[in-house]
């Protein structure tokens, strides 16, 4: 077998692949809609347009169900729920928030027409009441001047919503997640500075208006309701330390178990909610949940607690719809994720569509398989996936140590699963390994774990970070010279205060994120505003403690290069803060370079963006660590 330095190992994946590789379905949702099953794609292709898609369940026949339309929302930023579908008078109805224009549309039997103009108001969290012909979802005003209004609203099919849909809750500050069946309308509810894996209120109220709202739970993390056929309410709360199952009756709330187990993770986006009710004579609940990071599938019997276990190769899940069969998006250590519909009953799953696209390269034996990584942390065991270099063509030579990345997700209340990603095989493949940390404070480990991060940002995630890097190197499984970070968004800042604030790190990738707390605190979006008051201290009382964990006010102890990508219309994190972390390290002499793509917001979507990151990160880390890359890298 050839002999190659780490990193300059010849790899079946160009920057391009990452693009036609992937059939963009790594945050889609499905729902089976009688005989078909519906779902969206994103196409980096074509600037990222989002798509929904129809199947046929049988024979498998698809067809784009808002061809020339970009499905998206805006709400709270992130967007979510932005499209449903249901069975109305025998008929498919799917409705949809469509980008930039944010109206809301309605397409069934080939027809596609407005439902309710948007302009200044954003519509999102969609769900239709087949029964009585509404559509509910998050409504948020931007007419007046400060923060948006957020309210949630009934939308007639039959109608033209002119003035915005008739208001059925508002006052609170945010709103998520409103089902309508039987007469009723419930959701999730809460007000600043909590986020939704804080504290929040369930709220149910009559669709009708007749009555006040009832706060039928609260005081915990309480989200993602769910109506049974008999008029029940399902949701999840984490009150027992996980995001657990419990159920109102209308008069009390119940726990229905307590396993020590997150059954979903946190509502970033009011999608729908991430379970399915099975009709039938008793109540059971097909779900997923993560088990030490990896996802299991299985249904929850309401009755007696007990859970039943449906195999599946699959390590990471997730579910949407209603009935015994549902939409189930599958991701694998080995190989790409695929949308499938999952028969609870008998365990079988049907595939819909694949994240290879039939496009994707031909990976060989390359492919590195994700290890579970624990080692100790300041405030106990903290958790990772090693992805060690891996390519069946080449080795490297004796006593050579590989690079590492460490990654830090976004979030940063976030978490990384152990799928199969081209983007992290993007790097196995040239022998670069990667560390994908799950700090403290991230998901999938109970409520206990997340609030290690409490007051904590920049102090016990840097560590975690820093330490897993040194772990690894301790295990001989990195040089401890060549060690990088790399992060996204709140990731992104991590990333940031790795460098000023260890010396652990020889390099750092940095993709729109934070240099300057102050800045984030004071110019970000409604969502976040207050985000940072949990995470670091409420503003402007705690004001000197964001000073001194911004990295940008303490670039005298940044002593590495540093590579910082950002998108120009970012309202998340704006450009401004990568300008400033541009200027200021330049200004200190040290190598460093900004590259901003017009037209991306907060996360890339253009393929021309990511392709230009992956060529320009290949290219920083092989001077910074001194290899050569070999192969293509140019497409």
């Amino acid at each position: 077998m050839p002999t190659a330095a780490y990193g300059s190992w010849p790899s079946p994946i160009d920057p391009a692949d990452l693009v036609v590789g992937s059939a963009g379905l790594d945050h889609t949702y499905g729902l089976v809609v009688g005989d078909a099953v519906y779902w969206t794609q994103s196409d980096a292709a074509d600037g990222g347009r989002v798509v929904l898609w129809r199947a046929d369940a049988a024979t498998g026949e698809r067809r784009q169900v808002t061809p020339g339309r970009y499905v998206r929302s805006a709400i709270n930023e992130y967007g979510g729920g932005a499209w449903s579908a249901a069975l109305v008078d025998a008929r498919e109805v799917a409705v949809y928030s469509d980008w930039p224009s944010g109206d809301v549309r309605v397409a069934s039997g080939g027809d596609d027409r407005l439902l309710a103009p948007g302009g200044p108001l954003r519509y999102g969290s969609l769900s239709i009441d087949a029964a009585r012909r509404v559509v509910v979802a998050v409504r948020e005003d931007h007419c007046g001047g400060g923060e948006p209004v957020n309210t949630v609203v009934a939308l007639s099919l039959d109608g033209d919503n002119a003035d915005g849909g008739r208001v059925l809750a508002q006052g609170a500050d945010f709103y998520a997640t409103p089902v309508s069946a039987g007469g009723w309308v419930a959701w999730v509810e809460w007000d600043h500075p909590n986020m939704p894996w804080d504290h929040t209120s369930l709220m149910a109220a009559p669709l009708d208006g007749s009555a006040r709202p009832v706060r039928v739970d609260g005081g915990a993390s309480v989200m993602w309701p769910s109506w049974t056929p008999d008029g029940r309410l399902v949701y999840l709360s984490d009150a027992s330390g996980h995001w657990n199952f419990r159920l109102w009756d209308g008069d009390r709330h119940v726990a229905l178990h307590d396993h020590p187990f997150d059954f979903c993770g946190p509502m970033w986006a009011p999608d729908p909610a991430p379970y399915s009710i099975l009709d039938g004579d008793t109540l059971r609940i097909g779900c997923s949940w993560l088990d030490d990071g990896f996802a299991r599938l299985g249904v929850l019997d309401a009755a007696t607690g007990e859970l039943r276990r449906v195999d599946s190769p699959a390590v990471e899940a997730t579910v949407s719809g209603h009935g015994t069969r549902a939409a189930v998006l599958l991701g694998y250590a080995d190989k790409p994720c695929e949308l499938a519909v999952l028969d609870w009953d008998t365990g079988h799953a049907i595939p819909v569509a694949s994240n290879a696209a039939g496009q994707g390269p031909d990976l060989g034996d390359c492919t590195s398989l994700a290890q579970p990584f624990t080692f100790d942390g300041d405030d106990g065991p903290v958790h990772a996936w090693y992805y060690p270099p891996s390519n069946d063509g080449y080795t490297a030579p004796d006593g050579e140590l590989p690079p590492v990345q460490v990654w830090s997700h976004g979030g940063p209340t976030g978490f990384n699963g152990p799928a199969f990603r081209l983007s992290t095989q993007f790097w196995t493949s040239r022998g670069i390994g990667i560390l994908d940390v799950n700090y403290s404070g991230s998901t999938g480990y109970g409520r206990a774990y997340r609030e290690r991060l409490k007051g904590r940002w920049g102090l016990a995630d840097v560590s975690d970070c820093a330490k897993a890097a040194l772990a690894l190197a301790d295990h001989g499984l990195a040089d401890r010279r060549r060690l990088s970070i790399r992060g996204s968004s709140a990731g992104g800042y991590t990333t940031l205060a790795a460098l000023v604030f260890t010396d652990v790190f020889a390099a750092g990738i940095s993709l729109y994120g934070i240099g300057d707390l102050e800045t984030l605190a004071t110019d970000t979006h409604k969502f976040e505003s207050r985000y940072l008051d949990g995470l670091v201290a409420p503003f402007p009382q705690g004001r000197q403690v964001y000073l001194d964990r911004s990295p940008r006010h303490h670039l005298d102890r940044l002593s590495c290069p540093m590579l910082i990508l950002q998108g120009a219309d970012d309202k998340v994190v704006p450009p401004q803060q990568a300008y400033a972390m541009e200027a200021a390290v330049r200004a200190k002499g040290l190598p460093v370079r900004l590259i901003v793509f017009d037209g991306e917001g907060h996360g890339f979507r253009k393929a021309e963006s990511i392709m230009a990151t992956a060529r320009a990160s290949l290219e920083f880390l092989a001077e910074v660590h001194g290899f050569r890359p070999n192969g293509s890298v140019v497409r």
